[in-house]
């Protein structure tokens, strides 16, 4: 995640009433992930509003609010049968992953002490983050929903402790009601942040009224706010053969914007890099002859990339079907793909902005 914007169709903790008419709103101003509560609405309502978030192409979050245990696991055993792409909050990651582990959502649970509705994150600083970095320990657990602005302490200073403690991405939630908090999430090297009363209650300044004015505004913080991000960016770096060199020649022109990101290659690709290179993170998966390529697609399918650059040769490769199911995948996905040095250029200028090429 690139610091991504989540609209929660939400208020005071609980899925709104006109959910599914807001959501054609939200989607007319642009955003593309989309999230709701385990309470507010019957099931069958939030089943058919998870199922139109996916029609629209959109990501489908769901956030647990629930206290009890029963009804904590009955949210897991819903989000699973709803197929949300992520599973939000919770408090009782080792039990919700047993529901979860085999199903391909991605699950962010509450750090810390959460109590209350609306939720209240408990406890001192030091406890949150050691409980911060248990959880992100758990096989099953992709992330962390962290409520850092309903805790009565340092806020910037606990979110950039949780995000230097775990290496998993870190979702902001609770409170988010002005521009100054979506740059400190930001600038604490998060990997996103919620937004849902605030954006109902028109909280934000925007060019036009309504919801749809809302969503375009806070958009458009959240462009800004990206480019303060410490937070790595995860790029799939692949090359056929006759444009291997082209590659390196492009890497070494953006080795600065590169450095201290995660260059995930096929194998032969991560060599090349790595060798011309060793000071970038380079992670090899297989060659791309080897299943490479179809690692890469499992990362796309999962959200774990933030863009793929794929620099192909259409007179060599004129129909690749491995080239061809990956750029159906980054469709389905939205994951952005460059194809060129060119569309690559612009795909970092827009990623990894104020980061001038070496």
């Amino acid at each position: 995640m690139a610091f991504d914007f989540i609209l929660m169709l939400t208020e005071n903790d609980r899925t709104i009433p006109d959910a599914r008419a807001r959501l054609d709103e939200a989607l007319e101003g642009g955003v593309r992930h989309i999230g709701f509560k385990d309470v507010g609405l019957p099931v069958a309502d939030l089943c058919g509003l998870a199922a139109a978030i996916r029609a629209a192409g959109a990501r489908s979050y769901l956030e647990v609010v629930s206290l009890d245990r029963d009804s904590e696991l009955a949210s897991a055993r819903a989000a699973a049968a709803l197929d949300v792409d992520c599973l939000l909050g919770g408090t009782r990651a080792a039990e919700v992953t047993a529901v979860t582990r085999d199903h391909p959502l991605r699950y962010y649970p509450f750090p810390g002490v959460v109590t209350g509705h609306p939720s209240v994150l408990q406890g001192p600083a030091a406890a949150i983050v050691d409980s911060a970095r248990a959880i992100a320990d758990l096989e099953h657990v992709h992330g962390l929903d962290l409520l850092a602005y309903r805790f009565a302490g340092d806020v910037p200073g606990l979110m950039a402790a949780v995000c230097a403690a775990v290496a998993k991405p870190v979702i902001v939630a609770g409170s988010i009601d002005r521009a100054a908090r979506i740059e400190a999430a930001a600038e604490a090297g998060t990997a996103g942040f919620t937004v849902g009363t605030a954006a109902l209650a028109g909280a934000f300044p925007a060019e036009a009224a309504g919801f749809a004015g809302q969503v375009r505004a806070i958009l458009a913080l959240a462009a800004r706010a990206r480019a303060q991000s410490p937070a790595p960016r995860r790029l799939a770096l692949v090359a056929h053969d006759a444009r291997k060199a082209q590659l390196r020649a492009w890497i070494g022109r953006h080795a600065r914007a590169l450095a201290g990101h995660r260059l995930i290659c096929t194998g032969g690709t991560g060599a090349m890099v790595a060798a011309s290179l060793p000071g970038l993170s380079v992670q090899r998966l297989q060659r791309g002859a080897r299943g490479g390529d179809q690692q890469l697609g499992a990362l796309i399918a999962t959200g774990e990339l933030d863009a793929v650059i794929f620099f192909a040769d259409p007179l060599s490769h004129p129909g690749d079907v491995d080239l061809q199911a990956l750029t159906r995948l980054a469709i389905l996905h939205d994951t952005p793909l460059a194809l060129s040095p060119g569309a690559a250029d612009a795909l970092v200028a827009a990623l990894l902005p104020g980061q001038a090429p070496s």
